[in-house]
């Protein structure tokens, strides 16, 4: 989506031609966690995919929440040919879940993986300890049948780590084990603001950390610090829209055209070029997702299907 325009060569009085004069091109960003699928979208979905297609967002990975929604998130990926889809059972949805849900799940892959536009990921998966009163024991019995399931289908997961970094990290080398001998294919722990101890154990287990807008906060000072300081290499971008808006939208409703705006925070608090970040966020995007390759040859809106909007997270 982004082009370099040349000039056409004007000739000099002494009849030499001028070099032509290449335009610079847009950085690419990758918003790996974004629920286009949302209700919130629902009235300007398109808009909202066509606006981060002219910001320099090429791609955009939608998770689900539910087996409720994997019709919806698929509609997304099948609509737009920017989004890369992803299923699981979020930990807040656990409790309207059940086994059949995960049978759904393991369906879904094997019916999809082999065709045009194939799942990267299971997600948006993992524990949740912020909320008051939840189930601790079936938020884990969830997160480990998927854990089994990402394992067998040899694909990376999308973690939901919210005051549950301990748990998930022991989660994830009881299915898997530790370290560089884990039978994980690694993913990314999504809205990462654990300790650097936490982060440098998800690295070490072959985990991105996703950074979004609440690192553009002044008075987020540990994610602002994490940022800043952890390995290039470790981290990817994303908005979880609608959710986590930046300080420049305040409370108003996030979307991935912002993306550009929090990726130049991140430039800022590293000392380094808005390109350079593009580049190096794409490429860790690229390995720990390794099916996020370009953007498919479909058009930008493809033939709409029906679409059932998500149920709010």
């Amino acid at each position: 989506m982004t082009a370099a325009g040349t000039a056409a060569a004007v000739g000099h009085a002494g009849g030499e031609a001028e070099a032509p004069s290449v335009a610079a091109a847009k950085p690419s960003f990758i918003d790996t966690h974004c629920h286009l699928d949302a209700a919130e979208f629902a009235a300007d979905r398109v808009a909202v995919a066509a606006r981060a297609a002219a910001a320099g967002v090429e791609q955009i990975v939608v998770p689900a929440v539910a087996a409720g929604n994997f019709a919806a998130v698929a509609a997304c990926g099948e609509n737009f040919a920017a989004v890369r889809v992803a299923y699981g059972i979020h930990p807040l949805y656990v409790e309207y879940a059940d086994e059949a849900d995960l049978r759904a799940l393991r369906e879904r892959l094997a019916r999809e993986l082999d065709g045009p536009r194939p799942p990267l990921a299971i997600g948006e998966i993992g524990l949740d300890f912020y909320v008051a009163g939840v189930d601790v024991e079936r938020q884990t019995h969830f997160f480990v049948e998927q854990l089994k399931i990402a394992r067998d289908f040899a694909l990376p997961v999308l973690l939901h780590v919210r005051r549950a970094q301990d748990a998930v990290l022991a989660a994830l080398r009881r299915v898997g084990g530790r370290g560089q001998t884990s039978v994980l294919a690694g993913g990314i722990a999504h809205a990462f603001n654990g300790s650097r101890q936490q982060a440098d154990a998800f690295i070490d287990l072959g985990f991105a950390l996703g950074f979004g807008g609440a690192m553009t906060w002044s008075r987020a000072r540990r994610i602002r610090e994490l940022a800043a300081t952890l390995p290039l290499p470790a981290i990817v971008l994303e908005t979880d829209s609608p959710d986590m808006p930046p300080e420049f939208v305040g409370r108003g409703r996030n979307e991935p055209a912002h993306l550009p705006r929090i990726a130049a925070t991140l430039a800022e608090l590293r000392g380094m070029s808005l390109d350079g970040v593009a580049a190096a966020t794409t490429a860790t995007a690229q390995r720990v997702l390794p099916r996020l390759t370009p953007a498919a040859a479909a058009p930008a809106m493809a033939n709409p299907v029906p679409h059932a909007d998500s149920q709010p997270r």
